[in-house]
């Protein structure tokens, strides 16, 4: 599953893509100072969650703890409607790993999904409250779509921009929402090989 994607995005442009939806963000922590960079689990990251102020942009960690102390950074959306904790993870694209085409290369392929035709995804996100650490986001994956079947067997969960508004202020519900999306949304390509 996804354990790693990009984020290269200024808090101006972010806020002009949602500008451009009809959700124009706050920023009740302050403005964050994002650098462009690949997310790593447990990395603090931006997000975009329904507050008191509207659509808010907040930085908050990937991935919490389970029980086991293993990071929670992806988590299955089937059965789900998910009332309380929505949020939208910012992204420019999310990386999937395969096995190496060639058997003496000792890293896996790395391949990176983008939208085709869009400037920014939204992967919809889980967000909880959690002790010693505060609030921090997961990744919500589904059944993969015909963009991301063949490279992995589940995917994370991105959504249509006409949905971000639905997802986080509840008036869509999660089965309906949180599915894979049509062929040719993604755009895949081969990026740099992978630690193994």
């Amino acid at each position: 599953m996804c354990n790693l994607y990009t984020q290269t995005k200024s808090v101006d442009e972010i806020a002009g893509i949602f500008r451009d939806v009809q959700m124009p963000l706050s920023f009740p922590e302050g403005v964050p100072n994002l650098e462009p960079r690949d997310v790593r689990i447990t990395d603090q990251a931006p997000i975009v969650r329904a507050g008191a102020l509207g659509y808010e942009l907040v930085v908050r960690r990937w991935s919490w703890p389970a029980p086991n102390g293993k990071p929670v950074y992806n988590f299955r959306s089937e059965g789900r409607d998910f009332k309380s904790g929505r949020c939208l993870i910012v992204a420019d694209g999310f990386y999937e790993f395969t096995a190496p085409a060639d058997p003496k290369q000792r890293r896996k392929d790395r391949w990176l999904f983008t939208a085709s035709g869009a400037p920014m995804l939204a992967i919809a996100g889980l967000m909880r409250t959690v002790p010693g650490i505060g609030q921090a986001f997961t990744m919500l994956t589904t059944e993969p779509g015909p963009d991301v079947a063949p490279y992995h067997s589940r995917q994370v969960a991105v959504l249509d921009p006409a949905d971000w508004g639905r997802w986080l202020d509840h008036s869509g519900n999660a089965p309906d929402l949180l599915r894979a999306l049509p062929a040719g949304t993604l755009t895949v390509e081969t990026s740099m090989a992978a630690p193994a």
